[in-house]
């Protein structure tokens, strides 16, 4: 073979394999940019579905409001966060912005907070999207994320 072939193989060669790198390299781009959406929250004893959070992007950072509530028909449909303190207090909970200021940072969104309506307290947060876009990884913490929980979201299909 003349060096004319060898030289048009192996570019042929780098141009598959850069192909490649830039297809495997894509899927992580748009797993980190899906966070994005509506998401189901899970009950971390029932396991059963609980909210819909829809979080959205104003002004490069990430913020989540509750859109629905799933509550058993005994209970009241529309509460209020009574353990809320500040301008929330007494505030309906369907609305209600509980993430925010989460920054872009690799392959997840952290810096901002996280407020839990049942008990009214607010945590420094972190996500990031997992399983091809299907699952939201949500760490709350007090200081350290060690200390802390962590919860699964899924992505809404309604």
């Amino acid at each position: 073979m003349n060096a004319t072939r060898w030289f048009g193989l192996a570019s042929l060669t780098l141009m598959i394999a850069s192909s490649a790198l830039a297809e495997d390299k894509a899927p992580a781009a748009a797993e980190a940019n899906a966070a994005v959406g509506r998401w189901t929250t899970i009950d971390d004893e029932t396991k059963k579905p609980k909210s819909v959070i829809v979080i959205s992007e104003e002004n490069g950072k990430l913020v989540g409001k509750i859109e629905k509530l799933f509550r058993d028909p005994k209970e009241e449909q529309n509460p209020v966060c009574d353990k809320c303190q500040g301008s929330l207090k007494d505030q309906p909970i369907i609305g209600m912005t509980i993430l925010r200021d989460l920054k872009k940072d690799d392959d997840e969104w952290n810096g901002g907070t996280i407020l839990d309506p049942a008990n009214g307290k607010t945590y420094k947060c972190k996500i990031a999207v997992e399983d091809g876009g299907k699952k939201l990884k949500v760490r709350g913490y007090i200081g350290m994320s060690l200390l802390g929980r962590t919860q699964h979201w899924v992505r809404a299909t309604e």
